[in-house]
């Protein structure tokens, strides 16, 4: 899910100048080296400048900095090389198209230009090659673990990282909500960060003595080079729903993205969840070492049922859930999940098992398991807000995620269950009427209001949810009450004002984002904040601040190829 976020304008002036996420020492790189690697000559670059840092940008370079002038669907980088030279590039890498614009502007002639047909794909390698992060991971000391998936994505790799934290690892995070290393969080505006900022932030990591560190890792990052020249010692898979189609088109295009990640190219092995169908293809056709995980008891009658670890004798533990991952071979783990949800069961149970494949044994595992690792507060992801209405922010944004979060908060006694949610604009059209009818089958109560509308019609947008919400009410007999509501942040007002003590809120869709994107204007809108005051208003109990509450919008940092 798109983040409501403004667009930097490309170029710019010295004012607009973006911060660089840099190590504070890197090895210098003859330039000749980055031409042999992108299949070059290397003649008359013996006394060229070194190189070190790489960027898509202009506004970020720094004196060394190789500039990567990308072709983009309205400008092309090259219409910022003179601000990159001035700004102390030594060196540009552009496809013909940017050379000839070179050329005509003479810029070309203050700094070698490497010429070749795909620039972009050899902005990872180039990276990795730069910031010495090409001998694995983070480079030498530092275990990576990514983690794709549809849903799940943030959590397990916060999980993954308490975990590692009770390890006694020093950890780096990179993901949608926080970038980190050794528990300093690190200034970016970056949302997605393209693969020179990743490779750069790998190299911080290991400058901070970071031993461990969690990358979340979308279909877009791999559908766009973000994760090239990465590579992961451990990957694992959560599950593959309808989600961003609007960008891959088909579910078939959608997985082929997620495979990407599991090859010999990018990963040493692989912890797959094989609930779902895509799951068990994925266990079946990645080229490296995969270990499987089954988190629902129920399976096909196939024999694809088994996997090497399941989860048994999940229960109840306060809001949370403790079960047992259980072994093929009879080893079994004592884990506690401290957020609800079955999905969260399955959420930290691959995260138990990716630390476990990146070398710790069952014994230490288990040790840091006993100190209840996965009570971590996770921003946005079933964040408790208040507890009478219980009330709950969710990041929930496509139909099954919305479905396993109304099944996760339903109310046990006689309460309600209202839900409070939208749809993205310019996203995935065809998942709002099924959003929709979900929300109908889930909660009592539905009041769709907007999320992230973009540049479409909000109205519209609310009207094609509300049809499928009505259309699985009428269908089905159900008697749910559907209201209509906008703003959001007057939705989430109203239902505050129809819960009793005994209900459930679920305000779900944009969980830790802090920004609303309207025709271009980033309007301030955090859910926690709002559904907070709308509590306080009506004197409801609230729940006691907590460190991921709330967090800060970022703006989103662009490479110049737009």
């Amino acid at each position: 899910m798109p983040t409501g976020r403004r667009s930097a304008s490309p170029g710019g002036t010295q004012q607009d100048r973006q911060p660089a996420i840099r190590p504070a020492r890197v090895d210098p790189v003859p330039l000749a080296e980055i031409a042999a690697l992108l299949g070059l000559p290397e003649d008359g670059l013996e006394d060229a400048p070194a190189v070190t840092g790489v960027t898509l940008d202009s506004r970020s370079v720094v004196p060394g900095d190789v500039y990567f002038a990308l072709p983009g669907a309205s400008r092309h980088g090259a219409d910022f090389a003179r601000q990159a030279v001035e700004a102390g590039a030594v060196a540009i890498v552009t496809d013909p198209d940017g050379a000839q614009q070179l050329a005509l502007s003479e810029t070309s002639a203050d700094v070698p230009v490497l010429v070749v047909d795909a620039p972009r794909a050899a902005v990872g390698g180039a990276s990795a090659l730069v910031y010495g992060t090409q001998r694995g991971g983070g480079g030498a000391g530092v275990a990576l673990l990514g983690v794709t998936g549809t849903n799940g994505k943030t959590t397990t790799t916060y999980f993954a990282n308490a975990l590692l934290r009770a390890l006694g690892h020093r950890t780096g995070l990179i993901g949608t909500i926080e970038i980190s290393a050794g528990g300093e969080p690190i200034p970016s505006r970056l949302t997605t960060p393209e693969s020179p900022e990743v490779h750069a932030l790998l190299a911080v990591m290991r400058e901070k003595g970071v031993s461990a560190a969690s990358m979340e890792v979308s279909s877009h990052a791999i559908e766009f080079g973000r994760v090239d020249g990465v590579r992961y010692d451990v990957v694992g898979f959560t599950n593959l729903t309808q989600d961003h189609l609007d960008l891959h088109g088909t579910m078939g295009d959608y997985y082929a993205a997620k495979a990407r990640l599991f090859t010999p190219e990018r990963a040493d092995r692989a912890v797959v969840t094989v609930d779902d169908a895509w799951g068990r293809r994925l266990a079946a056709e990645a080229p490296i070492p995969v270990t499987t995980l089954r988190t629902e008891a129920a399976g096909p009658a196939d024999g694809t049922d088994t996997a090497d670890w399941t989860v048994t004798d999940a229960r109840r533990s306060g809001v949370g859930t403790a079960f047992e991952l259980r072994h093929a071979d009879g080893t079994a783990l004592r884990v506690r999940s401290g957020l609800p949800g079955g999905f969260n069961v399955a959420n930290a149970a691959l995260a138990t098992l990716l630390v476990l494949a990146s070398g710790a044994s069952a014994e230490e595992v288990q040790k840091a398991l006993d100190t209840d690792p996965f009570t971590v507060e996770v921003p946005g992801r079933m964040q408790l807000v208040g507890t009478a209405p219980a009330a709950v922010v969710d990041f929930a944004h496509n139909p099954d995620a919305l479905e396993r979060a109304l099944d996760a908060v339903r109310p046990e006694g006689a309460g309600r269950l209202i839900v409070v949610f939208g749809a993205t604009g310019q996203r995935d059209q065809g998942k709002r009427p099924i959003m929709g009818a979900v929300a109908a089958r889930g909660a009592d109560v539905v009041v769709v209001t907007d999320d992230d509308p973009h540049d479409e019609d909000a109205g519209a947008i609310r009207a094609e949810v509300i049809a499928g919400a009505r259309a699985e009410d009428a269908g089905q007999g159900l008697g749910r009450r559907i209201d209509e509501v906008a703003p959001r942040a007057a939705a989430i007002r109203h239902a505050v004002s129809l819960a009793g003590a005994e209900d459930v809120i679920l305000v779900a869709g944009r969980g830790h984002e802090s920004f609303q994107e309207v025709k271009g204007v980033n309007l301030a809108l955090d859910d926690r904040l709002e559904l907070r005051a709308a509590l306080a208003e009506h004197g409801r109990p609230l729940v006691q601040d907590g460190p991921g509450f709330p967090s800060a919008g970022a703006d989103a940092l662009e490479s110049d190829a737009q």
